[in-house]
């Protein structure tokens, strides 16, 4: 079966010279082997380069939509009067055709240049040069809108649209990129009530604004930080381009590295608590009913009677730590450790009686 260069195009039968050359334009930029490294992307453009060679002329495109592939490469233009002939085209000569195999030299004769990718991208005089310019002659002696996506777009698959635009005539000089300042950071310490509870923290700065004339004004501002519940130490709250505004800078991010401040009874262990309890000795080994302080401020108790408390020993208080940031319903513990508190001295009475019970 012959190939079908309608296909090929991506346009249906009887389509328009119009219809025809807008799919071209745009297939033989996407799968041009100067941008596009793709495999199969080079003998894609040359089916493309020949579909187009031949739906753009209208005697080869009359003698393919009457004989495909096969009547148009194998010797058109048998005498009309023969019964079930070929055309013949008037001079007297059968038509053979056979595509020139130079994909690239079609693309130029379209475009008006063998490589519109570097006239544009190297900004040579007039943005696009040659006969790339927008709505100018694209060859095959037409006036061609040219749509500066067809360019971007697609190069080997990818999508560079909205990332460069030509300066068009008259081109302007280059700016120069332009640079910005590192990343300005500072700690925010914040104690476990807030982490618990979520907090918002008001940062002011003052920053230089630099203008042209060479003068200097200060710029005072209030940066809001919204700690939600949970907070690990470490989280870090960037404020855009908010350091000093310094002609061709770009200003600095300002980042807020949140710090667990710390709390006078309790220290934090992910969203668990840690509580140390310091418990007499007698208590330790006779039992006691422990109170923990929570983050709220109240006491629950641990029923620790009956049993002997070693330094080693730990509880649990479930529920009662800090949330999970990324599940607010559910709360870590609070792990209570014991200090044993040891008498600084007993009198001798005291010491037989403490070797007798432990004896």
């Amino acid at each position: 079966m012959g190939k079908d260069y309608y296909r090929v195009l991506g346009v249906a039968r009887g389509a328009s010279d119009e219809e025809i050359k807008k799919s071209y334009r745009k297939l033989a930029l996407k799968y041009h082997p100067d941008k596009n490294h793709a495999t199969g992307a080079e003998e894609k453009f040359k089916e493309i380069g020949e579909a187009y060679d031949v739906l753009s002329d209208p005697k080869k495109k009359q003698i393919y939509d009457s004989y495909g592939e096969d009547g148009l490469k194998g010797g058109m233009g048998q005498p009309s009067s023969n019964p079930g002939g070929m055309p013949n085209f008037g001079d007297g000569q059968n038509f053979s055709y056979s595509y020139h195999g130079d994909p690239k030299a079609t693309f130029s004769q379209f475009f008006g240049t063998s490589n519109p990718f570097e006239s544009f991208f190297n900004g040579s005089p007039g943005g696009m040069g040659g006969n790339m310019g927008m709505g100018g002659n694209m060859g095959m002696g037409g006036h061609e809108e040219m749509d500066i996506d067809d360019i971007l777009g697609g190069f080997g698959g990818g999508n560079m649209r909205g990332q460069f635009r030509p300066n068009g005539s008259g081109q302007k000089p280059r700016k120069q990129a332009r640079i910005q300042d590192p990343t300005i950071e500072k700690e925010v310490f914040v104690n476990l009530e807030e982490i618990a509870t979520g907090c918002e923290k008001k940062m002011k700065i003052s920053r230089k604004i630099y203008k042209d004339d060479g003068s200097v004004a200060i710029e005072d501002k209030v940066l809001k930080i919204n700690i939600k519940p949970g907070w690990k130490s470490g989280t870090k709250v960037t404020f855009s381009q908010e350091g000093d505004k310094i002609p061709g800078k770009i200003p600095a991010d300002i980042a807020f590295i949140i710090r667990d401040k710390p709390h006078p009874i309790f220290s934090r262990d992910g969203a668990n608590i840690k509580y140390n309890y310091k418990v007499p000795l007698r208590e330790a080994l006779c039992g006691t009913i422990v109170q923990v302080p929570t983050l709220d401020g109240k006491k629950v108790g641990i029923d620790c009677r009956g049993e002997v408390l070693e330094p080693t020993t730990t509880k649990r208080l479930q529920g009662f730590g800090l949330p999970f940031p990324k599940d607010l319903t559910k709360k870590g513990d609070i792990i209570v450790g014991f200090d044993i508190l040891f008498p600084d001295q007993l009198n001798q009475s005291s010491k037989d009686i403490m070797y007798d019970v432990l004896s």
